[in-house]
């Protein structure tokens, strides 16, 4: 869950790093699978106040799952965007097993083929290293992105114990792109030039969630959710949220403010 051609191993950024870069702890990682199933189970419970989450124009809505999943772990999210009225779309490259030659070229034909077939540039979704695909996709296309938003995405990784998915990655870098085809850890942190909404989880147990955010901008915005790393897909925060910054006009972005019957269910930034 690197995504990264070279290493960004200056003395200053090592220091600075120092802090940020413990993992998430075992606890949370032994649990993960038996919390995203409970969270999965729950999702029924909240489907009547779901059904009344914002509506949008219906714009275009490309989905990238993470690291060893596919388009089926996103299935219920895009089930819940397409009753919105959006034109959902999965990446429809199988299992994601990192920065193959595949991806980095299909990827950028989706992009196009989905702004073309919806009449406008459209948002991005990412879950995890999704989340890592999505923003390079919109840094290097931006007038085809109207925004982009992350899930636990490990884009401001600065070591990789912050992801416990990092042997899982590195195990199958055989599969990856040249070096010289992945960015940098220092790119990848980089301020993306379309308007981007992280959403972040203390309890993940997958990644830090220091590594999934980023300084607060006219354009970007950080919300913290209170789920599992497997949980994402499902949990009715993210999806309210999701609803919510889908259905902001286009070039009016503006940072999210859960309705304060939900206010609850959003941890105070930090």
């Amino acid at each position: 869950m690197e995504l990264t051609g070279e290493a960004d191993l200056s003395a200053g950024s090592l220091l600075r790093g120092q802090r940020r870069s413990r993992p998430p702890s075992l606890a949370l990682y032994m649990t993960e699978p038996a919390r995203g199933a409970v969270e999965f189970a729950a999702l029924p419970f909240a489907r009547p106040w779901l059904a009344m989450a914002p509506r949008g124009d219906g714009h275009g809505v490309l989905a990238l799952p993470g690291l060893m999943a596919t388009d089926t772990s996103m299935a219920p999210m895009r089930g819940f965007l397409r009753r919105l009225g959006y034109h959902t779309r999965g990446w429809r490259l199988g299992r994601n097993l990192g920065p193959t030659e595949q991806v980095l070229d299909q990827l950028p034909r989706s992009l196009e083929s989905l702004a073309d077939r919806t009449g406008g540039p459209i948002s991005i979704v990412g879950w995890s290293l999704g989340g890592i695909y999505a923003r390079e996709l919109a840094r290097e296309h931006p007038a085809l992105v109207r925004q982009v938003i992350t899930m636990g995405s490990p884009f401001a990784l600065v070591h990789s114990r912050q992801s416990r998915a990092g042997g899982a990655y590195r195990l199958r870098g055989y599969l990856h792109a040249e070096p010289s085809r992945l960015p940098s850890r220092a790119r990848l942190r980089r301020p993306i030039p379309v308007p981007s909404t992280a959403v972040y989880s203390r309890l993940d147990g997958i990644v830090s969630w220091r590594a999934c955010i980023e300084a607060t901008s006219e354009i970007h915005q950080n919300v913290p959710v209170r789920c599992s790393h497997l949980g994402f897909g499902v949990d009715p925060a993210t999806l309210w949220l999701l609803a919510d910054r889908l259905a902001q006009p286009a070039d009016e972005w503006r940072p999210f403010q859960p309705p304060r019957w939900l206010r609850a269910l959003y941890p105070v930034a930090r």
